[in-house]
């Protein structure tokens, strides 16, 4: 069968050609936006008299025919048809005759497959937000249960200040919440609608591109009909969204490898979300972890990928546009699987909580409540404080014991300077309550902390 703009040319093209050419196979994917947004269009063109009533009717019957022919997976795509807009108006046609064929009246590919891959982009966007908040859920009914467990705080992966697992737990859903959050200023930067902008110029015809953006959920129209057609700055949108997503997720997946590692101990994996070894017996291994922390750099590759299509291009379309899709397709479908799976490990979680706590009194964490006490108490300037701290932590590794285990009078002894009390500030738990500051991790205010997220979850759920 003959293309359908193969008029202009004398010789059918080269099966090579047709290969290289053809995006039919993977542009499948937007069959239901291209159907979707069909329907609008010949909704539209019908209201403004360009269609007759009858033949909108036979376009919407056999729209709906093809749509149910792909969902039971009785639709053949060809590679002769180029396209999922070409395969779908060819079927078209065959179906209904000449009121087919006036389907394509006042649209170009160029617009068609820009609103389809915009609602592609958009829907995506919902869904990943929507598997965010499970997440964001997710750990913070795990951070309520833990605002008393002692951590060790680190900093260079060394053992720094005493924290509370809650509070550490609510500094991974930081980030998820920035990711929910950016994801809802591009929806609403990119919600425009670029049909009917033609193949870049607008259209020779009495069209109402308001009446088509209000029918498929768009806040207006693009204003610009040129950009319209050669903007892809929504799907650049969507990977870098989802190369930060992956990003926070890869550090969170490490943190989880480290804590399940015997040097840790601080968790063990579900047998649901483990695998083992092909020849070590013994082995369970953090393997949903460790892909987490791996699919990142997928990501990574995709955003940069459509970026150097795009660096070059001229205005309007071009086919180098057609370099768009696989990568975002990937994208999202890394990014749906991983969020589900995270969220599905983490509510499977075990967390040893006794280990936790030997461990946050291996490093000498209440050094600094040492010097602050020196500072505040004893009126010694902060860098004699620092010095004298110094000589107390050589002592308690002298003694094989953390600085929190020593007597009162042992430290005394090491210094003058050091005054009555100083034993209670050592204390592991008086020195997490002791930062009490706004956002610090005091049990006060890492309830405070989790109190506020579930409030804007709330607020997002049911707003």
């Amino acid at each position: 069968m003959a293309k359908l703009w193969a008029g202009r040319f004398s010789k059918d093209s080269n099966a090579l050609l047709d290969e290289f050419n053809a995006s039919i196979s993977f542009d499948k994917e937007l069959w239901k936006q291209d159907i979707q947004g069909s329907k609008a269009h010949a909704q539209m063109l019908c209201s403004c008299k360009i269609l007759t009533q009858s033949e909108y009717e036979s376009i919407l019957r056999g729209l709906e025919e093809i749509e149910g022919e792909i969902e039971r997976g009785e639709f053949i795509f060809k590679l002769s048809d180029e396209d999922i807009h070409m395969s779908i108006e060819g079927a078209l046609t065959q179906k209904i005759g000449e009121a087919g064929k006036k389907l394509h009246t006042a649209r170009s590919r160029n617009d068609q497959v820009a609103l389809d891959f915009r609602l592609y982009v958009l829907q995506s966007n919902q869904e990943i937000r929507s598997l965010l908040l499970n997440v964001i859920d997710t750990l913070l009914n795990i951070a309520s249960n833990h605002t008393q467990t002692l951590l060790a705080g680190m900093t260079h992966l060394q053992h720094a200040q005493p924290i509370n697992l809650g509070f550490h737990l609510v500094a991974w859903c930081m980030g998820l919440v920035r990711d929910y959050e950016r994801m809802s200023e591009s929806y609403k930067r990119n919600n425009l609608c670029p049909l009917g902008s033609g193949a870049l110029a607008g259209v020779p015809y009495a069209t109402s591109r308001e009446m088509t953006s209000r029918s498929l959920g768009f806040s207006s129209p693009t204003l610009n009909a040129m950009d319209s057609v050669s903007d892809r700055d929504f799907a650049l949108d969507l990977l870098y969204e989802i190369s930060m997503i992956m990003m926070h997720i890869s550090r969170i997946a490490e943190e989880l490898v480290l804590w399940s590692s015997y040097e840790f101990g601080y968790i063990s994996f579900s047998d649901e979300y483990s695998t083992g070894s092909s020849i070590m017996p013994q082995k369970k291994n953090p393997d949903v972890a460790e892909l987490l922390r791996g699919k990142s750099g997928r990501a990574y590759g995709n955003l940069i990928s459509l970026l150097v299509v795009m660096k070059g291009l001229p205005l309007a379309y071009n086919k180098d546009t057609q370099e768009d899709k696989e990568g975002v397709f990937d994208s999202v479908k890394t990014a749906l699987i991983s969020l589900e799976i995270l969220d599905k490990a983490l509510q499977t979680l075990t967390f040893h909580t006794q280990k936790m706590e030997k461990m946050a009194k291996v490093g000498h964490l209440t050094a600094t409540d040492l010097a602050d006490f020196l500072v505040q108490k004893c009126n010694v300037p902060f860098r004699e404080a620092h010095h004298i701290t110094g000589k107390v932590v050589a002592y308690a590794e002298g003694r094989g014991v953390d600085i929190s285990e020593l007597e009162e009078g042992e430290i005394r002894g090491i210094d003058e300077r050091i005054g009555e009390g100083v034993k209670s500030v050592l204390d592991l738990k008086a020195s997490m309550n002791a930062r009490d500051s706004y956002g610090g991790t005091s049990e006060n205010q890492t309830k405070a902390q989790i109190s506020t997220l579930k409030a804007w979850l709330n607020g997002v759920k049911n707003g």
